[in-house]
């Protein structure tokens, strides 16, 4: 009977609340930990501590690789404004933090980017760029330029002239003629332009200035003097003849000295590309125009009927689209005035 009323009297604890008396804390639990004590020193485990600062080409090869392959469109422009900020800030004579040759490769697919601040950045970073880096490297920047110009954003076409005209302005005798650098990019233009000759026939047809959508009447109506322009310096560049390389009377060479600059040693580099000796066989667009002969003949064979019948058309518009057709009209007669089809 004992143990009876003990077990009872223990099972009634269970259910009896402690009185509390004022100020006395309050009892801790069996799991407590004590966290009260203080530590003289943190050991953080594999850091990397430096005296030094990271180089200057290590800097720039990190920027470089965020503003190539960055998700977010704010890195992309942030990373080339510091891109831009190093390469305009530092001496003339001082060579770049990386060669072009690995600069252009990572940033020229930056020229299809959907956000306008990034290819504006772009083009502001490319013109601080060795003109002389830049002409060895024309075809590939050619085929994101001619990929922008016929986009189907309207804002990207726009921003891939601008590119244009910065070859044209660094590199234009590289620019007509790499391989398919004269061909493909004035291909580009009729389609950008709406300026296309209908298969099987001769007739000039503007097939396609609808066929970029919503844009047709608007911004791509207010960038169309803007095409003519670009569209004069590209033809004026590969049909016009340069002035310094006229003849003139004074100083001529006479026998047996004429055509010196003939036998002189090659300016550029790879000088018998064009011959195509080792590389894969190219079609007509992919072919390497060096002379100015052959490009007359290519753009009359398939692009001069076009081109004209367009101007003809622009020229009726007033405005900037007349003004500019006008200034096509006379590249594209001064370019061919010494041009013969008898052996076309």
């Amino acid at each position: 009977m004992g143990s009876s009323a003990r077990k009872k009297k223990e099972k009634k604890k269970d259910f009896q609340k402690p009185k509390l008396r004022v100020g006395k804390t309050k009892a801790k639990a069996d799991n407590f930990t004590d966290t009260s004590f203080k530590s003289k020193s943190i050991v953080v485990n594999q850091q990397s501590l430096s005296t030094s600062a990271k180089s200057s080409s290590s800097q720039f090869a990190h920027y470089l690789s965020l503003a190539s392959s960055s998700k977010s469109d704010t890195q992309r422009r942030d990373a080339l404004a510091y891109l831009t900020t190093q390469l305009s800030s530092q001496p003339v004579n001082e060579p770049m933090p990386l060669p072009t040759a690995i600069i252009l490769p990572k940033l020229l697919p930056l020229i299809l980017d959907g956000t306008s601040s990034v290819r504006s950045q772009l083009l502001k970073f490319l013109r601080l760029l060795p003109p002389s880096d830049v002409g060895d490297r024309a075809e590939q920047s050619l085929l994101y330029t001619r990929a922008g110009m016929t986009h189907l954003a309207a804002e990207i076409r726009v921003d891939a002239l601008s590119i244009l005209e910065w070859l044209l302005e660094v590199a234009k005798d590289d620019v007509v003629t790499c391989p398919g650098g004269w061909m493909k990019t004035l291909k580009s233009f009729m389609t950008m332009m709406g300026w296309a000759t209908s298969s099987g026939s001769t007739k000039w047809t503007s097939a396609s200035k609808s066929s970029f959508g919503k844009f047709a009447f608007g911004k791509a109506g207010k960038a169309f003097p803007r095409q003519l322009l670009v569209l004069a310096q590209f033809l004026k560049a590969g049909l016009v003849e340069p002035e310094d390389s006229l003849p003139t009377s004074e100083g001529t060479a006479t026998f047996p000295i004429c055509q010196v600059g003939m036998h002189m040693i090659p300016t550029r580099s790879n000088a018998f590309a064009h011959l195509n000796l080792f590389g894969t066989s190219r079609d007509e667009d992919g072919e390497m125009y060096i002379d100015r002969e052959d490009r007359q003949r290519v753009f009359h064979k398939n692009f001069r009927a076009a081109v004209e019948e367009g101007i003809s058309t622009a020229q009726k518009e007033a405005g900037e689209a007349g003004r500019a057709a006008a200034v096509l009209s006379k590249v594209v007669r001064d370019g061919m005035a010494d041009y013969t089809d008898i052996d076309d």
